[in-house]
């Protein structure tokens, strides 16, 4: 049941016909892990915490730095080294004292991994490396947890959604083999800041989407978009059958 806070805050939502208060109640009871308070994770937190998801836990291991600022629209100045998942949730709490904000200033690996998934409705990957993002496609996929995976560097993003609760939804794994690729980081290669910020409010969008039943989820679909020429694509994703994550 929402309060007349509640009714007050997220009206704008729930104008919405196809929204309306049933999906503001699955929003408000909802448990959305963010892994990375960077680029990407700034944007979908404060979204989804302004939103009104019910409880956002952040995960992040990295201290705020001044190259970070440029994009990392979560932070300023006055925190520099200080906790990225600590300042983002203090960030989302004085927007919306609503919601339960959980940081969590650690690097997720193994048991503590696949248990904190396990606990989430849903699981947003917003890091910059291959290894967490195969460690974190495997647990989401062994415990069902749908997965909105977002990636951004130079001028390229790209966005989709693995739900291994349907048959028909391939993993990240079917799209990219775990041997022969390496890890290109911005601070090597360099991203635009807006970039990040139209990836990460796409992953937002689906995360919502996904929770609330409302709409069609990147399932099945990669968007990528080139932001010089400013040109979204969509490829077809098919579920490989010889998967050695979810083919079994």
């Amino acid at each position: 049941m929402l309060s007349d806070d509640e009714l007050l805050r997220y009206s704008r939502q729930i104008l919405m016909p196809r929204f309306d208060i049933a999906g503001q109640e699955k929003l408000q009871s909802a448990r959305v892990l963010v892994i990375g308070a960077g680029g990407l994770g700034c944007p979908v937190a404060l979204y989804l915490g302004a939103a009104g998801v019910g409880t956002l836990t952040l995960v992040d291991d990295d201290n705020i730095e001044l190259a970070n600022l440029q994009r990392q629209i979560g932070f300023e100045t006055s925190l520099l080294g200080e906790s990225k998942a600590e300042s983002l949730a203090d960030r989302i709490r004085r927007i919306n004292p609503l919601v339960s904000v959980i940081a969590l200033n650690q690097r997720l690996e193994g048991e503590a991994l696949t248990r904190t998934v396990t606990e989430a409705t849903l699981v947003v990957d917003c890091t910059d490396n291959f290894n967490t993002r195969f460690a974190l496609n495997r647990a989401c996929v062994a415990s069902k947890v749908p997965l909105v995976s977002g990636a951004a560097i130079r001028g390229e993003g790209q966005v989709s959604v693995y739900d291994s609760r349907r048959e028909d939804s391939p993993c990240y794994h079917c799209l990219y083999p775990e041997q022969g690729n390496e890890d290109l980081t911005c601070s090597e290669a360099g991203v635009i800041a807006p970039l990040v910020g139209m990836i990460g409010a796409t992953q937002a969008m689906e995360a919502i989407k996904v929770i609330s039943g409302v709409g069609s989820p990147l399932v099945g679909r990669l968007l990528i978009l080139d932001a010089w020429e400013m040109q979204w694509r969509e490829m077809k994703l098919a579920r490989d059958p010889s998967c050695p994550v979810c083919s079994s």
